[in-house]
Parts: C-alpha cells; structure tokens; sequence
C-alpha cells in the first residue's frame, strides 16, 4: 500500500462501525467453548481405530478451534469474568500441552509491539517459509521463556499452574502406555512446533508495516478455519470476537474499498 493510500486507509477506520459487535452473552462464550469437542473426540476416536491420517486431520482442527477459543480467552472476548477467562486457558494448555497463559502474554505484546524486537510472537512472520520450519521447535520454548522472564510473578504462578497440567498428562499416558493418550501428546507437541507456521507466518509473511496483517476472502475458506484467517481485521479491532470478524470486514470494505482490494490474502485470489 502506498502511504496515500495508508493516510486514507488510517482516516476512514474512524467511520467503521464495530462497537455493537463487541458484546457477548456468558452462553456465547459457552458455544465457543464446544468448538474444540467434537474435534477432540474425532481425533481420539479416529486414533482408537488406527486410521491415523485421518485422526491427523482431526487432531489440526482440534489445535485450530483450540487456538480460537484460546485467543478469544486472551482478549476477554467470552462474555465471562477475567477469572473465567483464565480457568479457559487453563484447561486448553491440558489438551494443547503448553502454557496458554504464556501464549496471552507474548499475544498482547505482539499487538503492542508489532513489528518491533519486543514482538516475539510476531518475528517468525519476518522469516521464509524455510526459515520459519526451521524455528518451528524453538517458537514455543522461545515463548515460554520470555514470558517467564519478562512476566509478573502472578503470570508466573499460573504458569506453573499450566506446566503442572502438561505433566499430568504426558504422566498419565507414559504410565498407561494408552495408544490413544499417547498419540494424542505426539500430535499436541508436532502442532506446537508448527504453530509459527500456522498460527504466525501465515498470516503475517511478507507484510509491510502498513500493512499490518493478511486476511481472507473465502466464504468457504473462512467457514473451514473458523474465521481465524481475518487476522487484518483483529488486528484492526481485537476486541470483536473472531465470529463477527465476517460483519467488521464487510464495514471495513464499504468504508474504505479502495485499500480492501489492495489487501494481503493468506491464500491468493483464486481460491476467493
């Protein structure tokens, strides 16, 4: 985008209306918090009968719909109270064997700090695709680390908390030798090691900094990743919850559609 169009762009998000999309119920958050079952169920059941590549398939939506109903957690976008928000985060690091509440503190810097070295979440989106594979392992230890270091000593403590959930179940499958339970650690931590991939790169490669971030375009791409590839929108207004980010990129093209056909799509205008 040129900066003409930037200064145009930067001018006409005053007129988008998104503060009536913001409002969620505590049974909405309820709803987002069912994404992830049926997915998990899917994965483990798939995985009982041994069809493995399906039980693959399965178990990335189950880190998608998880990653979704983690990020809604971050932003406070479930309609419940902050302590609510947290327990979410809680149980989702015991299925995607991580610290989530890491993950919300390297996430709101990124938004923050995008771009900047302060942006740890963000800097794999400055890489190739090559290089970003190869970070993929480190992305999560990186995280983790600077979340404990540059973290509060509560967000230390809720760590702990979330570590502790991550050994009872990696404990819990190393002494029952459980095929499924076992399988299920081997996916979460490979998911782990691709979310630079997926959850970064993807939407953020090759972006400007006037750019801010990619989107996408696809009705049935959208429907398929849960809306969770209308990254340019979040990062416009992070406090609309993922499911309403469709409605907020409508506004954002009727206000400014000249910047909207210049955007940045995580897949091209083929698959629109």
């Amino acid at each position: 985008m040129g900066m003409q169009t930037v200064a145009t762009y930067r001018h006409r998000l005053g007129t988008v209306e998104w503060r009536d999309l913001v409002g969620m119920r505590p049974r909405d958050g309820l709803v987002e918090c069912l994404h992830p079952l049926p997915w998990l169920a899917a994965s483990w059941g798939l995985a009982a009968m041994g069809l493995w590549p399906l039980a693959a398939a399965a178990s990335f939506m189950l880190f998608l719909t998880a990653l979704r109903l983690n990020h809604e957690a971050i932003h406070g976008n479930l309609g419940f109270t902050r302590r609510t928000h947290r327990i979410v985060m809680h149980a989702l690091s015991a299925v995607m064997l991580g610290s989530n509440n890491a993950v919300a503190f390297n996430h709101l810097r990124h938004h923050r700090h995008l771009g900047t070295v302060e942006d740890t979440e963000g800097a794999c989106g400055r890489m190739t695709f090559w290089q970003v594979l190869r970070e993929g392992p480190r992305f999560p230890l990186r995280n983790h680390a600077d979340a404990w270091r540059h973290g509060t000593p509560a967000l230390r403590r809720r760590m702990r908390i979330d570590f502790a959930l991550n050994l009872a179940v990696i404990a819990a499958a190393l002494i029952t030798l459980h095929p499924v339970l076992l399988y299920h650690v081997a996916a979460m931590l490979v998911a782990q090691c691709l979310t630079a991939l997926f959850a970064v790169w993807i939407t953020h490669h090759d972006c400007a900094e006037d750019d801010i971030a990619r989107t996408q375009r696809s009705t049935l791409v959208n429907v398929a990743t849960y809306n969770m590839f209308l990254h340019l929108e979040h990062h416009l207004y992070p406090a609309v919850p993922v499911r309403r980010l469709g409605i907020l990129a409508h506004r954002i093209a009727d206000a400014a559609p000249e910047v909207a056909a210049q955007e940045r799509l995580v897949f091209p205008e083929v698959w629109r």
